[in-house]
């Protein structure tokens, strides 16, 4: 796939993880937080817990979930930005958490799977 519609395919799928948080009763604070070597898709909060949310869409089933493309080089740069993100808001005492939404386009629909608290 080429690098635009792949960029495009990817803001479509944060758009609909988020509206499909916001059904959840997830607050959304941040989208697309970056820092140097990373970069936070969505950070939300639930009950008191920040919510840093990592959205991986695909455009067809690949016989395999697009969580298992979350390779240990991005989890550390994912940690990285949620440490910045938390002590730049002056959050570093609130409890957080990782999730993962994987979107997976199905004909028409889009098949949403969300792993809470999936890694540390």
């Amino acid at each position: 796939m080429e690098k635009n519609k792949r960029i495009e395919l990817g803001r479509k799928g944060e758009r609909e993880a988020e509206k499909y948080l916001k059904k959840k009763g997830y607050r959304i604070l941040d989208r697309n937080f970056r820092i140097k070597g990373g970069e936070l898709d969505l950070v939300a909060e639930k009950d008191g817990e920040i919510v840093f949310v990592e959205v991986r869409t695909r455009e067809r089933d690949d016989f395999m979930d697009p969580i298992f493309s979350i390779t240990p080089k991005k989890r550390r740069s994912l940690r990285r930005a949620a440490e910045v993100y938390l002590l730049s808001r002056g959050l570093d005492l609130a409890p957080c958490r990782f999730d993962v939404i994987t979107l997976v386009r199905e004909g028409n629909s889009l098949k949403i799977n969300h792993y809470e608290n999936i890694f540390i």
